[in-house]
């Protein structure tokens, strides 16, 4: 069986695919796409995400043997939950559950974690006004506050099991503390649940190698 293909970046967006692929025992191959370079915006990965983001997978081995190009985070792993038969629930009602918080991570957490840790982090010399940074670090605080309460008495967001959700969501929360620099400010620790769900999901097998590969092996250790 051919390799699916992997192109990424060690972002909390790229670093959910190799786990994923890891956990549900897929080969892989990994393309690194710089895009502080602009790669995204070749011609060549262009052809596999118009929208000239990443991540972006190709399976040389999609439905009916034929390849696919798969854009978008989510979509890449509910695709990949599919294929292999692991990581998403099969009881419907589960199975629910779980897509919609895969929807919830993509609409709110993605966009709001990463806004605040725009204005936290990367636009200080460019934005001196205090509203943008104060708006999004509430929103922040608030979807962790959600997500806190959702994991009250389980071990992950939907039950028991591991799944995509879980992959979708944790690596963001890390982003706050270890690349954000925000722990403090964001009060994480407050968030008893989040934070013991966080270290089981990174002290996973398959996490620790997918993290190792953008070499992120201490990473949040």
């Amino acid at each position: 069986m051919k390799k699916i293909q992997v192109y990424a970046l060690g972002s909390p967006n790229g670093i959910k695919i190799p786990i994923a692929l890891e956990e549900m025992g897929l080969p892989y191959d990994i393309h690194t796409v710089d895009i502080l370079k602009g790669e995204q915006f070749s011609t060549d990965f262009l052809k596999i995400n118009p929208n000239g983001k990443i991540p972006a997978v190709i399976d040389p081995n999609g439905p009916s043997g034929k390849a696919i190009s798969i854009m978008e985070s989510g979509a890449i792993l509910l695709y990949l939950a599919e294929k292999s038969g692991k990581l998403l629930p099969q009881d419907t009602a589960k199975r629910h559950e779980a897509i919609q918080w895969l929807f919830f991570q993509a609409a709110n957490v993605g966009p709001m974690f990463g806004a605040f840790g725009h204005f936290h982090l990367y636009a200080k010399e460019q934005c001196d006004h205090p509203y943008p940074k104060a708006r999004f670090e509430k929103e922040t605080k608030r979807l962790l506050r959600i997500l806190d309460e959702k994991i009250q008495g389980q071990d992950y967001l939907i039950g028991n099991e591991f799944g995509i959700v879980d992959i979708s969501l944790f690596p963001w929360v890390m982003w706050l503390d270890i690349f954000y620099k925000a722990s403090s400010q964001l009060e994480l620790s407050s968030y008893k649940n989040v934070s013991a769900w966080v270290t089981r999901c990174k002290e996973r097998p398959a996490t620790k190698k997918g993290f190792d590969v953008y070499g992120f092996n201490d990473v949040g250790r």
